[in-house]
């Protein structure tokens, strides 16, 4: 590890969101990770507490939990087939060229399918960049503990970070188990919060907070220049970033984020994740710009299914943190997925401006509208008839761009599986659904 860089210590456009949740890791997840949100949900299925129970498809246990394509480590993805991509243009209806998707059908792995529509397109795809923080997390962990899976595990569940003003500013809230109380509190993290690593990787993923993505890369930038020193005490932490400046903090923030990019057989012109989440995070380690494409995100899932994101058990963890255990929103809140499994990851950036008889309200910019989502669905979960990855982006202007995508889920599923899809694009059909329906995509 080289830390020798750093020292060391003895009515105009507005923009309006950007954001994505995810809802991640298997409910019996407790006693393996101590994720103590988990606790909580397996308390409410359980009926001990009150909430919200999960769909039939968020209720794997750990080990049904794996990577599927092992056996397949020199499988690439095929050339597109015309049939299938035919038929993916045609759900897109008419602002086709607003979308860009690729589909890689797994379902019999001898005999794959392939569909792409604008698969190069390059674009921010907000929180979905979170993927590569996580890809930079267990990098890190396996060059510093490469022959002991227990000791990378055992830092994630025992390490205490205590957040700083990394989290500020974000709108997320999370869900914090209070192990004395047994009570689930819901808040915005704030200075003070505290949580093991893997808890903030759990928010970064189950709530897509970015005040917890921001903390997670700063601790991963301080296991990177610490090493095996790591965890250090707040304090020192406080000292270590007041202290560095800020050109030597970008480089190193560059050196966690990127270099696993290409490590792991991925182009960093294609997918980078360059700058941290929250302002206050982005002030004190300099960034650069993210983006991915459609086909770089289905590369990056194909990996992970493969085991070669980093290893088998990193490969493993990160699905596990991408497996949706809370409330599914967007592209996974279709209905047609509620007996799925879904891995599952979205982000959003949207912008208005004044405009006669037009509403700006959240997903639905007049000036930019992104969303972008990526899953991997097994159907029905635990027997994993059918097995597809999908990324796919969008924007399309003054529309509610999260239920968008979770019509196009439906959609895609029903094209996966029975290999048709309606004679009407169902987008189309879309926009005379009632606006409660339309609400159900997008709560938070």
């Amino acid at each position: 590890m080289n830390n020798q860089y750093l020292p060391r210590f003895g009515f105009a456009p507005v923009l309006l969101g950007l954001s994505g949740l995810a809802l991640a890791y298997p409910l019996d997840g407790y006693e393996t990770a101590g994720i103590g949100r988990l606790e909580a949900a397996r308390r409410i299925e359980a009926g001990e507490l009150k909430g919200d129970r999960q769909p039939r498809g968020a209720l794997l246990h750990m080990a049904e939990v794996d990577i599927r394509m092992r056996d397949y480590p020199d499988f690439t993805i095929p050339e597109p087939d015309p049939v299938l991509t035919g038929k993916l243009v045609t759900l897109l209806g008419e602002r086709a060229d607003r979308y860009q998707v690729a589909i890689l059908d797994l379902s019999q792995p001898d005999h794959p399918r392939y569909a792409a529509h604008q698969e190069d397109y390059r674009a921010n795809v907000g929180s979905v960049g979170k993927l590569l923080v996580a890809l930079a997390v267990f990098q890190t962990l396996a060059d510093l503990h490469p022959d002991d899976l227990e000791a990378r595990n055992r830092l994630l569940r025992d390490t205490r970070i205590t957040a700083d003003d990394f989290v500020l500013t974000d709108h997320h809230t999370v869900r914090i188990w209070d192990r004395q109380a047994e009570t689930l509190i819901r808040k915005r993290l704030a200075p003070g919060d505290m949580g093991s690593y893997w808890e903030f990787l759990d928010w970064m993923m189950s709530a897509s907070s970015n005040a917890a993505a921001s903390t997670v890369i700063e601790h991963t930038m301080l296991l990177k220049q610490f090493g095996r020193e790591f965890p250090i005490a707040p304090a020192t932490v406080q000292e270590f970033f007041a202290a560095t400046p800020k050109a030597a903090l970008g480089k190193l923030l560059a050196e966690t984020l990127q270099p696993p990019v290409t490590r792991n057989g991925m182009d960093l012109n294609l997918i980078r994740q360059g700058s941290l989440f929250t302002a206050t995070g982005q002030r004190k380690a300099p960034g650069t710009t993210s983006y991915a494409t459609p086909r770089t995100l289905l590369e990056y899932l194909l990996k992970l299914e493969q085991g070669k994101l980093v290893d088998e058990y990193s490969s493993r963890e990160i699905k596990r943190l991408m497996y949706s255990t809370e409330r599914r929103i967007r592209y996974a809140s279709a209905p047609a997925l509620n007996g799925a499994a879904v891995y599952f990851k979205s982000g959003s950036l949207f912008e208005c401006r004044p405009e006669p008889d037009f509403r700006c309200f959240q997903y639905h910019g007049n000036v930019k509208n992104l969303m972008n989502s990526v899953a991997i669905v097994e159907a029905p979960a635990g027997e994993r008839k059918y097995h597809y990855l999908v990324a796919l982006m969008s924007n399309v202007l003054r529309r509610n761009s999260a239920y968008d995508h979770q019509t196009l889920a439906a959609g895609i599923h029903e094209l996966i599986t029975t290999g048709d899809i309606h004679n009407a694009t169902l987008l189309q059909r879309a926009e005379d659904e009632p606006a409660g329906a339309q609400a159900e995509a997008v709560r938070e």
